[in-house]
């Protein structure tokens, strides 16, 4: 009799777990109880009013953030791109030297991390990061 009570509080414990992780899932979406009436994601201000002691450090014009640069891979051109921590940069290197249809991809074997990226018809490379030249200062 004991063994069945102990499993059926057992039971009723895992039932309000779940129903507790559910409904923070769900819950918030729904105006579940909203004293207003309003659900949560309306009460939200996407664009709050800037704070009028704000001051720009940095204004980009668009014509600079929207201006086109001309790369000629088979000339003397050179990306250098440099990995900066914690912003997302491996995965945009590793997609810059696997990833990208050219006319000669980069050449990477298995189990290394250094691929080679020569320019078309040259054994020049076009691209200096730390996929296509290794860790060079040993990190």
């Amino acid at each position: 009799m004991v063994e069945r009570t102990s499993k059926f509080l057992l039971i009723v414990a895992v039932s309000v777990c779940f129903m507790l992780i559910l409904y923070q899932y769900v819950g918030p979406g729904l105006s579940l109880g909203s004293p207003s009436g309003r659900s949560y994601s309306e009460e939200l201000d996407l664009f709050p009013t800037p704070d009028p002691h704000y001051v720009k450090k940095y204004y980009f014009p668009v014509r600079e953030l929207e201006r086109e640069l001309a790369f000629d891979m088979k000339g003397e051109d050179v990306i250098v791109f440099l990995h900066i921590q914690k912003t997302g940069g491996t995965t945009f290197g590793r997609h810059l030297v696997q990833n990208v249809r050219l006319e000669v991809p980069c050449d990477c074997r298995p189990g290394q991390k250094k691929c080679t990226c020569y320019r078309p018809n040259r054994r020049e490379t076009w691209l200096f990061s730390r996929f296509s030249t290794g860790w060079s200062c040993g990190l």
